[in-house]
């Protein structure tokens, strides 16, 4: 079924219940703010705890400072405060 008969049907029960007409597919495109909060709450709730934008933020800060420190212990030949050894 496209989208021209799914109109069609869906016409069809709305005036059998008395209801208003359905938009045309393709006229609405603009979503009303209520439409737009709504699926802000349902990626909310369906998106995992990990994924969430504080935890992605944790996260990505972590890797630098875990970088940051490397690179710092990389530059200087210590780790963990510790001289480097000489390789034999």
């Amino acid at each position: 079924m496209n989208a021209g008969q799914q109109h069609l049907l869906d016409l069809y029960r709305a005036a059998q219940r008395g209801e208003a007409a359905p938009p045309a597919p393709g006229t609405r495109t603009v979503r009303t703010a209520r439409e737009i909060q709504q699926w802000h709450h349902f990626r909310a709730v369906v998106t995992a705890p990990a994924d969430r934008l504080p935890s992605r933020i944790r996260r990505a800060v972590r890797a630098a400072a875990t970088a940051l420190l490397r690179r710092e212990a990389d530059a200087t030949g210590t780790r963990d405060g510790a001289p480097a050894r000489a390789a034999s």
